[in-house]
């Protein structure tokens, strides 16, 4: 049978329940996803004065043919992108500036640093987002950064997160599409702190004077990101859940949920809904933590079809932003975006595929068997006759025959990097 054979009998079994397929592909075009640059790249950057990997973040692998370059870098996401169906983003950090060779300080950049970067982003119909990078630098060498003791470098910090809203701005100007601007800091201490009050209070002080600097909303958003722990600091981070929640729902700032960022027996897909009730919107990192915040590449897991049905059941889909958040060196990097970006949209289509108005009035009725009999039951509907077709639509490879570029590309490109 053809794909589209077996989408139109796809079609029958959903349209019995009234669920639109065909309007649920169409819904899906119009949903971007952020894909973060730094998995193509092993989050290197193009510093010329470029240090070690720190911030309690790490890398693992040396699978070869890692983008040293800017242009190996689009050369690759390019690649990955036409792998993946919809339009989507881009999520850039500070570190991917290219100077020309000089050495620009992260206080100093300016759009100007970016300009390639908009530029083809321009010519690929993408929107940018943006990071200020609070880490692999001397000034966070002791893993303190806004909320230093220091003076002098928690400015430096300031002035560096300044600069980057005003990147955003700039892309968001630039690219017709407003740029998310977040804000992460691996602040904290590897052990059990004397005092938990006086750093936080230092970073709502540095937050502050960083979003008094006006920037037009109709192109930059402002989000902060909180973490549970890292490596080195174990014991306390002082960006936590709660402090960002707090900040961000009394600063009107976006709260940005990684979902490698808390307990282990925590879940992101538990927090959508509370939040949506007190914030017009959130933004989402999505990654894989396996034990903790190790970053491995996403899959169709039951937490990503959890989180996709709170997004797409609550009619939050124009309220939640987002992007992912991964990086593993021991595998092919551009099969890692695609096989990552491809499993978020197939959970956001999966969840458009449930008969959520109808579950939601059993569980208002108190039917708790019948609801659990069709939440079983539609894990096995023909779910992949429907992907299939997105997928041919919109002119990407079924199934897994993209795996057959990646392969190509790797001996054609990607093998003779040094």
């Amino acid at each position: 049978m053809s794909i589209k054979e077996n989408y139109e009998i796809a079609k029958q079994a959903y349209e019995k329940w009234g669920i639109n397929v065909d309007e649920a592909v169409e819904r899906l075009k119009n949903v971007p996803i952020s894909i973060h640059c730094w998995q193509g790249d092993d989050i290197g950057g193009f510093e010329v004065n470029k240090s070690e990997l720190s911030g309690g973040i790490d890398v693992t692998g040396n699978y070869p043919g890692k983008a040293t370059t800017p242009e190996e870098l689009r050369s690759d996401l390019e690649k990955a992108l036409s792998l993946i169906p919809g339009k989507h983003r881009v999520n850039l950090h500070a570190i991917y500036a290219e100077t020309n060779e000089e050495v620009v300080e992260r206080d100093q950049l300016e759009p100007k640093h970016f300009e390639n970067w908009v530029k083809w982003a321009k010519e690929n119909g993408l929107g940018l987002d943006y990071n200020p990078t609070l880490f692999s630098h001397p000034k966070a060498a002791d893993g303190l950064t806004l909320s230093h003791p220091n003076e002098e470098i928690r400015e430096f910090w300031i002035n560096h997160c300044i600069g980057s809203r005003k990147i955003g701005e700039h892309f968001g100007r630039e690219l017709g599409t407003p740029s998310l601007t977040n804000i992460w800091i691996p602040d904290g201490y590897k052990d059990i702190p004397s005092d938990r009050l006086t750093p936080r209070q230092r970073l709502k002080d540095s937050l502050d004077k960083i979003f008094a600097v006006e920037v037009d909303e109709k192109y930059n958003l402002d989000a902060v990101e909180s973490k549970v722990f890292g490596i080195g600091s174990e014991s306390y981070v002082v960006g936590s859940h709660e402090f960002y929640l707090g900040y961000s729902l009394k600063n009107n700032k976006l709260c940005l949920l990684d979902t490698g960022h808390y307990h282990p027996t925590e879940t992101v897909s538990n927090k959508i809904s509370s939040m949506l009730l007190y914030s017009d919107k959130l933004a989402l990192h999505v990654s894989r933590p396996v034990r903790w915040d190790s970053d491995h590449v996403v899959i169709l897991d039951d937490e990503l079809k959890e989180i996709a049905l709170e997004i797409v059941r609550n009619d939050a889909l124009n309220r939640v932003i987002i992007g992912l958040d991964f990086f593993d060196a021991s595998i092919n990097r551009v099969a890692a975006w695609t096989i990552g970006t491809r499993n978020m949209i197939k959970a956001l289509l999966y969840a458009m595929l449930v008969p959520n108005d109808h579950l939601k009035q059993l569980q208002e009725k108190g039917n708790f068997t019948e609801r659990l009999a069709l939440i079983e039951e539609f894990k096995t509907y023909p779910f992949g006759a429907v992907w299939d077709y997105y997928c041919e639509k919109m002119g990407v490879p079924v199934k897994e025959s993209w795996l057959e570029e990646v392969k190509a590309y790797e001996i054609e490109v990607l093998s003779k990097r040094l």
